[in-house]
């Protein structure tokens, strides 16, 4: 049973918590066998492991977690690996527009941000220049 884990493993491994693990559950993105009295405990696979690890790392890649399991499970099939392949870099590739698309717009409301305090610091200045030559 080494290669097994309880749903209190997982979370305190990954820093999750149980509901977030059995929130994967629900998503398909996990299938632990059950154990214990009306099977009621969660025992988790090391395939599972890896599955919460990769959709871990899919969700900081900013993927959603239908796209996450789209991806892994093509990943649990036999076939072949190159369409797999073709159809990650197409979701990495749109992710990447999306990403630029949102840091453009960051950077176009920070540039707003900075004239705005530039023409506040003017307009404090001339205030307080007048202030004091009254």
């Amino acid at each position: 049973m080494a290669n097994m884990h309880t749903i209190s493993d997982l979370a305190q491994e990954f820093d999750l918590t149980t509901r977030a693990i059995r929130f994967y559950e629900d998503m398909g993105l996990l299938e632990p066998e059950r154990s214990g009295p009306g099977g009621r405990n969660r025992v988790y696979s090391a395939r599972d492991r890896t599955r919460l690890k990769l959709t871990l790392r899919a969700k900081r890649l900013g993927l959603s977690l239908t796209e996450a399991k789209d991806l892994i499970d093509m990943y649990d099939s036999p076939r072949d690996t190159v369409p797999q392949l073709k159809k990650f870099l197409v979701v990495l590739a749109e992710h990447r527009k999306q990403l630029e698309s949102q840091l453009a717009d960051l950077e176009a409301t920070l540039d707003e941000v900075k004239t705005h305090e530039k023409e506040t610091r003017s307009l404090l200045s001339k205030a307080s220049k007048a202030v004091s030559a009254l």
